[in-house]
């Protein structure tokens, strides 16, 4: 039995729909009506990398982060494909240079799609603390 199943409904456009436990997604090849595939994989991953970012901070007693934002932007080729990705943490809590480096050494540890992802893509991440 698979992890994770998802089903993907595709009626001749350029639209999916999406079905993955009793959520619907809906992707749209070129962003007209609903996010692109690369739209979506760039909010994904700035959300997983996020989630790990905090996982990584409660495991080393980094306890009260508060709010964390993360920006993402990313750039495309000429054949719509990744060329880099890149993510600002604005972190509620005032943190040092150090704890900066370690916790962002924890997410990439941490973060599936991070690993998931080829290295060339990785996104460069700069976290800007007591942002709030």
């Amino acid at each position: 039995m698979p992890d994770i199943e998802t089903t993907t409904t595709n009626d001749e456009t350029f639209t999916a729909e999406n079905h993955l436990g009793e959520y619907a997604l809906d992707i749209d090849a070129q962003g007209r009506t609903a996010p692109s595939p690369n739209e979506v994989l760039v909010a994904d991953y700035a959300s997983c990398f996020t989630f790990a970012f905090r996982a990584g901070a409660m495991r080393n007693d980094y306890d009260d982060l508060g709010q964390i934002q993360t920006e993402a932007e990313a750039n495309l080729d000429d054949e719509d494909d990744l060329t880099d990705v890149s993510f600002t943490m604005l972190v509620e809590a005032e943190l040092s240079d150090d704890e900066i480096d370690d916790l962002l050494d924890n997410a990439e540890d941490i973060c599936h799609v991070h690993a998931a992802l080829r290295q060339d893509l990785h996104a460069d991440v700069t976290v800007e603390s007591g942002a709030f």
